[in-house]
């Protein structure tokens, strides 16, 4: 019997990261990137360069692998169900991927399932997102783009009917929410296998920073035994009900009244859960990696009573290997994560995973390392 071939489509650091799961496992992977300098193209063997949204592109790329797995959600779900009919599984397959491809269809499904959402409906023109306004208890209100949004981009948050202009000039479905009164944000991020075995990692607080996640704090401190059980198992109904195959992250809001809210879904390995590469038995990505192969999926326990992800943004100091004689110094416990980017104000190109039992140090040490590896923290 040979190892599996597994083909990852995209080519970002959740490529790269899923790809250095799979290595101890004995593992291949073939990628199809956008660009040979792309973070997962720089490491991963067999590379191929194309577009995702072409058909005959991904037909050829499939051929020789023994399942096709995603670090983004972009593929067209009609060319899913092409590469199916040709016998290439796909996982998570189009029926599941749907959900996290397009809001509107999220929505609905959610609803009819009954998982508890924000208040929401479909929206035409100005006119209308005023007249939902009305129905949700009144401006402001959160509007997005049904396709295409991600840390941040497509979403706005309105106050009148003039403002609400801006998201319908993209001439595609606009959704609009109510602006939730949350306490904070948390995620559940759990693993289901095509045979139906599923885990669960703890819950955990997400921190946004301009529509940016900038650290992660698992478990989410001061969160309920109750509230933490009921945010696992919405995401775990979710994950079966969909038909998820891999790794699903659920993004919800705690309310002020003590409830959750299910916000967004990922079907990938997700920023969320990059805590567990250092913090957990089994990380998000060799799950991931079990999962689309049907393997027994790993334990999700965590190593630590805390572990801390802080995202590293690109800033105005290009040079972040030479930051890193300080902080290893500083912190010989400090696990840093590079993706391999060319440094840009503002983008993502690492992340560090701090752990221990004290949270306010490993908060400190985790923030103190992303603050010195971006430029923001000199001392």
């Amino acid at each position: 019997m040979t190892f599996p071939v597994v083909g990852m489509v995209g080519g970002g650091q959740l490529a790269r990261m899923t790809h250095e799961a799979g290595i101890p496992l004995g593992i291949r992977f073939k990628l199809l990137s956008d660009a040979p300098q792309d973070s997962a193209a720089q490491v991963v063997n067999e590379v191929v360069i194309g577009d995702h949204r072409d058909l005959d592109t991904l037909r050829a790329f499939a051929q020789g692998c023994d399942v096709i797995t995603f670090d983004h959600e972009h593929v067209p779900t009609e060319h899913l169900r092409a590469l199916e009919a040709d016998g290439i599984p796909v996982r998570p397959g189009p029926d599941a991927l749907v959900h996290a491809q397009d809001k509107g269809v999220m929505r609905a499904k959610l609803d009819a399932i009954g998982i508890p959402c924000p208040r929401h409906r479909l929206v035409a023109d100005p006119a209308d997102v005023e007249r939902f306004a009305a129905e949700a208890g009144g401006f402001p209100v959160v509007l997005k783009t049904v396709r295409g949004g991600y840390d941040g981009k497509g979403v706005w948050v309105v106050r009148d009917a003039a403002e609400a202009a801006e998201p319908f000039r993209a001439g595609v479905p606009v959704l609009a929410e109510e602006k939730v009164d949350f306490v904070r944000e948390l995620a559940a991020n759990v693993v289901r296998s095509p045979h139906g075995q599923a885990v669960s990692y703890p819950v955990v607080e997400s921190v946004q920073v301009d529509g940016v996640c900038d650290t992660v704090i698992a478990p989410a401190p001061g969160l309920s035994d109750e509230l933490s059980a009921h945010a696992q198992q919405l995401a775990l109904k979710i994950a079966a009900e969909l038909g998820v195959v891999g790794h699903l992250a659920v993004e919800l809001f705690e309310t002020r009244d003590g409830r959750v809210l299910v916000n967004e879904l990922a079907m990938r390995p997700h920023n969320s859960g990059h805590w567990t590469q250092d913090g957990a038995v089994t990380s998000q990505f060799a799950n991931h990696v079990r999962a689309v192969l049907d393997l027994p999926l790993g334990d999700p326990r965590p190593r630590a009573r805390w572990t801390v992800m802080a995202n590293v943004l690109g800033g105005d100091y290009p040079d972040m290997y030479a930051a890193y004689l300080h902080c290893m110094a500083r912190d010989p416990g400090l696990k840093i994560h590079m993706y391999g980017k060319d440094v840009k104000p503002g983008r993502k190109v690492g992340h560090v995973n701090t752990y221990g039992d004290d949270l306010d140090d490993v908060l400190d040490r985790a923030r103190h390392a992303a603050g010195y590896l971006r430029g923001t923290i000199t001392e």
